[in-house]
């Protein structure tokens, strides 16, 4: 509904962002468009007020299926108004220019068309569908038969402005007793396929099981043949060990008896070579002694007794200690 005021016999029409408003003063269009507000004469005034928003409309009727059993659908459509001037022109728009209501009820007689139309479309193709067909597979064959014929063969819609924008058929149900027996039917297969699944699963399980055994008996087979082989590489582990610590021990031996060999190679070399040099030593100290004085010889003598004598804090010498030796002494002078 417009919302319109009043002032001083004039009125003001403020419309909505969803309503196209068509204003005719004296037969002449004076204002078209969408979310208008203008003054006007009521007197010389006619006012079409056309929603351009989606509008939804449920629908629920009953049909009857090619074995002649009784189904209910439901569905629901969405329209919009896409042309409003044609609208305006085939259908009464107009509100009254005091309160801002239709005359009439002009979107009722778009619903009323689109009912009709849904109603023949889905009847067409249900009439040629047994019921459990219906059932299973009726929503999508009567959501594209309506969408089809409303979109290629309505021409009557579309000569009024107007436009299906979507098609949604929620359900189609049968009688309460039919659903029931056919629920009773579909019961009992799906009870027969549990039971079926069942002698399956467990004659899966005995074969699992059987398998199961199976594969135990051979794990343990491959495991003593593992076993087996385990024990064979320790023992060639632990002679190889053995061989190997014994060709190691004789080749240490060697090397020690060898090592010893040279060493007292050396050591007889060396202790050789000593005795050589000491002899060399002593023969030249002989040799140079031989040509000395004989007093020289008792001085050096005495020097080295003096250095290889112990520490001697007091020395008492006697007058028969002394004669001789001066007494040799001044005879060789």
């Amino acid at each position: 509904m417009a919302d319109i005021d009043r002032r001083f016999g004039f009125r003001h029409l403020r419309g909505a962002p969803t309503v196209h408003i068509r204003h005719y003063r004296r037969g002449k269009l004076a204002h078209d468009g969408v979310g208008l507000s203008f003054w006007y004469r009521p007197l010389t005034a006619v006012v079409s007020e056309v929603p351009v928003d989606d509008r939804e409309l449920p629908l629920l009727f009953h049909a009857r299926t090619a074995d002649f059993q009784d189904v209910t659908v439901q569905l629901a459509l969405t329209f919009r108004i896409e042309d409003p001037a044609l609208a305006a022109q085939r259908i009464d728009f107009s509100i009254d220019p005091d309160t801002g209501r239709w005359r009439s009820d002009p979107l009722a007689q778009i619903s009323g068309l689109l009912t009709e139309n849904v109603q023949q479309y889905a009847v067409e193709v249900l009439t040629r569908t047994p019921l459990e067909t219906a059932l299973v597979d009726g929503v999508r064959a009567v959501r594209d038969r309506i969408r089809a014929g409303l979109a290629e063969e309505d021409t009557r819609l579309a000569q009024t402005g107007s436009a299906v924008v979507d098609v949604r058929v929620v359900a189609i149900r049968a009688e309460p007793e039919v659903e029931k027996a056919l629920q009773t039917t579909a019961r009992e297969k799906v009870q027969q396929e549990a039971d079926r699944a069942t002698f399956e699963r467990r004659a899966l399980a005995v074969e699992r099981e059987r398998a199961i055994g199976e594969n135990e008996l051979q794990s343990q087979i491959e495991l003593a043949r593992r076993e087996e082989q385990l024990v064979a590489q320790r023992g060639a582990n632990a002679r190889r060990q053995a061989e190997e610590a014994a060709a190691a021990n004789r080749i240490e031996t060697e090397a020690q008896a060898s090592r010893k060999e040279r060493l007292t190679l050396v050591e007889a070399e060396g202790k050789r070579a000593l005795g050589e040099a000491e002899a060399a030593g002593e023969a030249a100290r002989l040799a140079a002694y031989r040509d000395l004085p004989e007093g020289v010889l008792t001085g050096l003598a005495l020097k080295e007794l003096a250095g290889n004598l112990p520490q001697i804090d007091s020395l008492v010498l006697t007058p028969d200690l002394l004669t001789p030796l001066l007494t040799k002494l001044g005879g060789r002078s």
